[in-house]
């Protein structure tokens, strides 16, 4: 049975690195590669040998170090099809829908565009975790900075259809401003208040907000949430397209 240990670190100033390494294969994967020395950091603290490299877009805080990873230890480096020509040293290219053998770990890959057009998110289901760039935030989403509102709607649907047992992973911490955004238009949410609590604590300690579960995602994240009707009243919105709920939280969160 495949054995996961799952390591999160802080890379520039708000970006995550993350590392997933499976025991009995001795793959070890880099969930992109937002900066080179904290990665080596890691790597030299567990003793793993990275082996693949999983980009979710090419925004150049996710594949800086791409180049020099690969040439120091010749990674496999994977990302979506529909940004090939534009991420450092891709070796496969994938789109959704796609299965993946990465050296023996079950990669699902999910189309989640809307923070670029041909973003990918990463489903590990022997791991229990997804891996969404910066499609999918805790309590938040991804700029809308190529795609448009029906396009990350969508996005968030795929998202949201993962066991509720799944650990989200995200590329940036931005769940305390995510926060007070999403209190704004859902005041009365009892589990989402209770979630905002704990990111103040966890903040003001210093420690991460994430991983999360996603099934207090979909309780407390207003932007999983734009078709349920409590929301939808919440923001005086009862009724309407969840296309344009989602866009007018969009709308707002921009201004935070």
């Amino acid at each position: 049975m495949a054995s996961f240990d799952i390591r999160q670190f802080t890379c520039r100033s708000d970006n995550f690195g993350v590392l997933v390494h499976e025991a009995e294969s001795g793959t070890t994967i880099a969930i992109d590669a937002p900066e080179e020395e904290p990665i080596l950091a890691e790597l030299e603290k567990t003793g793993w040998t990275l082996t693949h490299i999983l980009t979710t877009h090419h925004h150049g805080d996710h594949v800086e170090a791409n180049s020099t990873l690969k040439a120091r230890y010749q990674v496999e480096i994977i990302g979506p099809e529909k940004e090939r020509m534009k991420i450092p040293g891709l070796d496969r290219a994938v789109s959704g829908g796609d299965t993946l053998d990465v050296g023996g770990v079950k990669v699902e890959v999910i189309d989640t565009p809307g923070h670029t057009l041909g973003e990918v998110s990463y489903f590990l289901p022997q791991a229990r975790a997804v891996f969404a760039g910066d499609a999918l935030f805790s309590l938040g989403c991804g700029r809308l900075f190529e795609g448009d509102p029906a396009m990350m709607w969508g996005s968030m649907q795929a998202l949201r259809a993962l066991p509720g047992g799944t650990m989200l992973y995200c590329g940036h911490e931005y769940t305390a401003t995510n926060a007070k955004c999403a209190l704004s238009v859902d005041p009365g949410n009892v589990t989402l208040q209770e979630r905002a609590r704990e990111v103040d604590e966890l903040r003001r300690g210093g420690r991460s907000t994430l991983p999360v579960l996603l099934e207090r995602e979909k309780k407390t994240n207003p932007f999983l949430r734009a078709d349920d009707p409590d929301l939808q009243a919440a923001m005086d919105m009862a009724g309407a397209d969840p296309v344009d709920v989602f866009a007018a939280i969009r709308k707002k969160r921009d201004q935070y």
